[in-house]
Order: structure tokens, then C-alpha cells, then sequence
């Protein structure tokens, strides 16, 4: 007769990590109560206690049945199947403190007991309330919030996963909108790297936008990123799309030239016109280098009748005044005409190449377009940021670093949903090496990292730090991911495909929230990723319910089975599902469906579809936007 109701078994076998326990024959039910509650025993992904004297052991149930019993067993006892394999992952000392990590193992015979509400409490709750924030409830439970270690969330790195449709957008939100509580954090500071635009309306009344197309009305700031502020790699790559080695020397000479001569406009603090490098970030005109370099390449000359060799004028094809025809202009990305070269005739109209030309035509051209493109005029024409011919700026860096990390809003989202993917990659790169750079320099000052840490939320990770991907963006992320925690830069790595990331980067997370995964290879990468011995337990990924994840790591006691706290339906991301039917009332609309397909067809004006495509915005302000005045939709249409 069992007089202890906790009591569920005995160990039987011990190895490194792991135990294997004997179910006791009365827990053959499977259920158990314990002061008015009641328990089911042997559910994977469950916790049991193994008391040793002051120190009681808690593991995790990763396995039941006759699979998890040893491999010599060979009990023919009605009950001889009834075994549970617990992974160990901590203890609980004679001070009633939870720690990580075993100081002894139990021996046989030592007895298992179930893991109380009350023991929950003790595990999970908060030695010091500032230190820890809720972001939902045990599914096992509901009165107990799933506590995490705001320090160790933040500087530590975590990584969010699951695949398309588990909840994975709403759970960030959920977590963002916990981390920036102004009655608790209200010095907390998050940049989100937003690839579809899906988090300003989920976090309106706490973040700032920033788009290329920003709607000042609802206060959106244009997202403008100078191009001066680069390392000189970063800009030849996005530029010009890469240079021979023979004329990177030329590039970065003129480069550095430009930034001496701004230098010299307007003196700035902490570097002189000796200190300059290519990589300084001091701003330059990209039209004037632009301009320099196609005359070097395209210019024709006269050679002056009897002077010296190098006495020559520019050939340029003249008009019918006696004027040239173009002279250019860098501004505009005009190129200057030239006449075509002429070797014979007489001496004063022969023309020739200019000098010392070098070969990079190809990528001038390249750079011109980029420069008139209006979707990279973020970039290069970035607004109060764009220089002047001689270098000048309206606004200087600082002014652009208290926009993202410095604002009265604790969440600043960069919108890149419009930027071209041919550049998503190197420009990603460099923004965290920007907003990095920033902060290990300022890391003793109160705006440095170490006073106040910054966390980086990069939303479909996947797409630009995959295995194969070894650009700009994976070589930011790997150098904050390995040594930001010491200067207070902290990574959230949000994916659908844990599989694709580099595992370099994904092992440095140090907590990781895993949602449903039915993919087997992505589970293994999780499961290699995550720091706790738990893989019976990322067992239970392909059947965890939308918006419930597993919380592993440094940031939590113990790893937990989660409900995160979803924000409100109106402060959901854009990335739910669209209904195909949506049910309406019949008394009301008058039939049974509404929305969808089930929608009574209407007259259609596809005109507003390509106002939208062509304006790049999926906002429609029919009342604020002239333009939109003579495309109205049909009565009935919704817009």
C-alpha cells in the first residue's frame, strides 16, 4: 500500500544524464492526487523529484514505457512495462535554491516522486522580480507564469522557431511587447529587422517605423541608411558589385581623398585629416567619385598642336554655337559627351584617348544605375544624410543612431519590405555592423551597450544567414553572436527553418523557444542546438498547439512546456493566414458566408492593383491621396 501519494517509482538504472524508473504497481492507473490536485504520471515532457538527503534531483520524463527501460530488463510483472526514462537537469540544495547541473547522481532503489504545483512554484518562480519577466503560463499550470531571465534572454541570444502557422509571429510579438513594458523597462532597447513589414501594427503603441515609404501620417519615419557610412568592402560590394584588385587601390585612394577634402569643409570630433581611413565613417559624395572615375574612363582629349604631351583639352562634341553639347553634371549622374576618337586628319582635329585610364567601365555603369535607381535612394540619395559635392552633410551619424536606438520608443522597426532582394544580404550586413560598431565604442558611455543593451530582432533569419549564405549578414551576426554579450548586443534569431541557419550561429543562442516543427531534420537541428541533454523532449515539437512552445536554456530554470501570452487579436502581426471562407450571420448579411470566396462576386477595377504595385504599399488612402481620386472601387468592394 503506498502511503506517500508523490511517490511514483524507484531508479533502477542510472547513466551520465539520464535514469530509468520503475513505476510502482499502484500508480498503474497513471493518476495521482495531492492535496486536491491531481497529477497524471508518465507524461513526456513532465518533471519528477528524486529526494537525496537536503538535495532533492529534478529531471525531465523524455520516454515511457517499455522502451525506456533498461536493456537487460526482462520483468514479466503485469506492470513490467511501466517505465519512464528522466533526463537529469538539476537540483534543489539544502539553501532551497534551483540550480542547474547535478552535484551527485542517485543510486538504485532511491525513490521518484512527482513534481508539485508547490515544487513549480519554487523552481520557477523569481529570485529577484526585476530580473525576470512573464511571457505566458506552464501548459501544465495555468496558475503558474513562465517566467525568463531577462539578463540572459537579452545578452545570452535566444532564437525563436517553428514552422509557418504555429504562432511563431504572434510569440514574438508576445515576448517584444513583454520586454519593452514602460512601467518596467522603460529604458529597454530592441531594433527589429522586419523582411515583410508584419510588427508595426502589432506593436504600434510602442515602437517607431522606419520605411522607404514612410506614412508621416501615421507617424512613420523615411528609412534612409547612408551609404558613407559603410566599410569601404561593404560599399564596393553594394556599389559597384565588385572590383579587380588592381583597382580597389584607386577606388579607396580617391575614396579617402573625398573624405579629407569633406574633412576639411567641416571639421569633426575625434578624427583628423591624418587618422583617415577608408573605412572612416565621414562622409564623402559617391556622385562626385562617380563623376571623376567616368571621366578617367570615357574621356577623349585634343592634343594641343606643338605642345608638350601631357598639354591636352577634353574633346568634348560641340554644338552648333560653338559650345559643348554636355558637359555633365555628378549630381544628376549626367556623363559629360565626348567625341570619338579620330587618328587621322589633320593634327589640331585628331583626337585620343585621355590618360591613365582603368578599366572599369563595366562597374561605372553599374554604380550610375544604382545611382538613379529611386529604390535604392534610401541608400544613396538618403535624404539630410546625402552629401554635398565638397562633402557636407545636413545631418551627421548621430542624429541617424538616435532615430533607431535613442528614440522615446523602446522598439524601433526597420521596415525592409522594400528593399530590393538583390542587395537584403550586404545591406543587413551592414546595419549590424553599424549599430555594433556604435555601441562597442560607446560601451562605457550610458548610450554604449553595456549601459544600456541593445537586442536585435532578426525576423526570417533564414533567409539570409543559411549555410550557403557567407556574405555581409552572416559575418555581422557570427561576430555579435560570439562576443556581443560583453558589450551588451543581444541577437533574437526568428526562423520557420532551424535547419537552413548556419549552426554556427544557431549554437550560440543560449535560449531557444521551440514551437511546433514537424520537420524531422529541423527538430535534429534544434535539438543539437539546444545546451540541455533533452532530445526525448523535442520529441513532443510536432504536436505542440499554436502558440505553444518549449523553453530551453540559460534564460529558465528548467525547461518548460509554454503558452505564451498572445497580444490582442487588433495587435496581431500580418502574417495570419488568409480565410478562404469566412462565416458571417445569415440574419444579418443575409447568407450563410462572407469574405473569400464565399463573397458575392462584385464588378473588379484592377487599376487600384497596379496603383498599390506601382506606388509599393499595400496602404489604400482613397480620402488623403489625390491621385486615388479617379480610381474608386466598385460599390461593395473592399479595399
Amino acid at each position: 500500500m503506498r502511503t506517500d501519494p508523490t511517490l511514483i517509482g524507484t531508479v533502477q538504472d542510472v547513466t551520465g544524464t539520464a535514469v530509468s524508473v520503475s513505476l510502482a504497481s499502484e500508480t498503474a492507473t497513471g493518476l495521482s492526487f495531492f492535496k486536491g490536485e491531481s497529477y497524471r504520471i508518465g507524461q513526456v515532457g513532465s518533471f519528477v523529484r528524486i529526494p537525496l538527503g537536503y538535495t532533492s534531483l529534478f529531471g525531465i520524463v523524455s520516454q515511457v514505457g517499455a522502451g525506456a527501460a533498461p536493456n537487460t530488463q526482462e520483468d514479466n510483472r503485469p506492470w513490467g512495462n511501466q517505465w519512464l526514462k528522466v533526463q537529469l537537469v538539476g537540483e534543489r540544495g539544502r539553501e532551497g535554491r534551483f540550480e542547474r547541473g547535478v552535484s551527485q547522481h542517485p543510486t538504485i532503489n532511491d525513490t521518484v516522486h512527482i513534481v508539485t504545483e508547490e515544487d513549480l512554484r519554487e523552481i520557477y518562480g523569481p529570485g529577484d522580480p526585476v530580473d525576470f519577466v512573464a511571457v505566458g503560463h506552464l501548459a501544465s499550470a495555468d496558475s503558474i507564469p513562465a517566467l525568463v531571465n531577462i539578463n540572459k534572454l537579452v545578452t545570452r541570444h535566444s532564437a525563436v522557431v517553428g514552422t509557418t502557422g504555429a504562432g511563431k509571429s504572434t510569440t514574438v510579438a508576445g515576448l517584444l511587447a513583454a520586454l519593452s513594458d514602460p512601467t518596467r523597462y522603460p529604458s529597454a532597447r530592441i531594433l527589429v529587422l522586419d523582411i515583410h513589414g508584419e510588427y508595426p501594427k502589432a506593436l504600434a503603441d510602442r515602437s517607431t517605423v522606419f520605411r522607404i515609404a514612410a506614412n508621416e501620417d501615421k507617424g512613420e519615419k523615411p528609412l534612409n541608411i547612408p551609404y558613407w557610412a559603410l566599410s569601404f568592402d561593404e560599399l564596393v560590394k553594394l556599389a559597384f558589385g565588385g572590383l579587380r584588385d588592381e583597382s580597389l587601390a584607386a577606388v579607396a585612394d580617391a575614396i579617402v581623398a573625398l573624405k579629407r577634402e569633406s574633412l576639411t569643409k567641416k571639421a569633426r570630433e575625434g578624427i583628423t585629416i591624418e587618422q583617415i581611413t577608408v573605412d572612416s565613417p565621414v562622409p564623402f559624395c559617391i556622385h562626385k567619385l562617380w563623376f571623376e572615375f567616368h571621366q578617367r574612363e570615357h574621356r577623349t582629349v585634343i592634343p594641343r598642336p606643338g605642345g608638350a604631351a601631357d598639354e591636352v583639352e577634353p574633346a568634348y562634341v560641340i554644338g552648333a554655337n560653338g559650345d559643348p553639347v554636355q558637359l555633365g553634371d555628378a549630381m544628376s549622374v549626367t556623363p559629360p559627351q565626348y567625341r570619338t576618337v579620330k587618328t587621322t586628319g589633320p593634327a589640331n582635329e585628331r583626337v585620343q584617348w585621355g590618360p591613365d585610364p582603368l578599366g572599369i567601365r563595366q562597374q561605372l555603369a553599374i554604380l550610375a544605375s544604382k545611382l538613379r535607381d529611386p529604390q535604392l535612394a534610401f541608400l544613396f540619395n538618403p535624404g539630410d544624410w546625402r552629401p554635398e559635392l565638397n562633402g557636407t552633410v545636413a545631418k551627421d551619424l548621430d542624429a541617424l543612431l538616435a532615430d533607431w536606438i535613442g528614440g522615446k520608443s523602446p522598439i524601433a522597426i526597420l521596415d525592409l519590405s522594400g528593399i530590393p532582394s538583390s542587395v537584403l544580404n550586404e545591406l543587413i550586413g551592414a546595419l549590424l555592423r553599424i549599430l555594433y560598431d556604435a555601441i562597442f565604442w560607446a560601451r562605457k558611455l550610458p548610450e554604449g551597450g553595456r549601459e544600456r543593451p541593445l537586442m536585435f530582432v532578426l525576423e526570417e533569419a533564414h533567409a539570409y544567414l543559411g549555410k550557403e549564405h557567407t556574405g555581409a549578414a552572416s559575418s555581422a551576426v557570427r561576430r555579435i553572436a560570439k562576443e556581443g554579450r560583453k558589450y551588451g548586443a543581444g541577437i533574437m534569431i526568428v526562423s520557420q527553418r532551424p535547419s537552413e541557419i548556419d549552426p554556427t550561429i544557431l549554437s550560440q543562442c543560449g535560449t531557444i523557444f521551440a514551437m511546433r516543427i514537424a520537420n524531422e531534420i529541423d527538430r535534429g537541428q534544434v535539438a543539437g542546438a539546444a545546451s540541455d541533454n533533452l532530445k526525448g523532449l523535442f520529441e513532443m515539437l510536432p504536436i505542440l498547439r499554436t502558440g505553444e512552445a518549449i523553453i530551453v536554456g540559460e534564460a529558465v530554470s528548467l525547461p518548460m512546456r509554454t503558452l505564451i501570452d498572445p497580444p490582442d487579436k487588433n495587435r496581431w502581426p500580418d502574417s495570419t493566414d488568409p480565410r478562404v471562407v469566412v462565416r458571417g450571420d445569415p440574419n444579418k448579411d443575409g447568407f450563410e458566408s462572407e469574405g473569400g470566396w464565399a463573397v458575392p462576386r462584385y464588378p473588379e477595377d484592377y487599376a487600384i492593383v497596379m496603383r498599390q504595385w506601382r506606388k509599393q504599399s499595400p496602404d489604400y488612402e482613397h480620402k488623403s491621396d489625390p491621385a486615388a481620386q479617379s480610381i474608386d472601387p466598385k460599390p461593395g468592394a473592399k479595399s
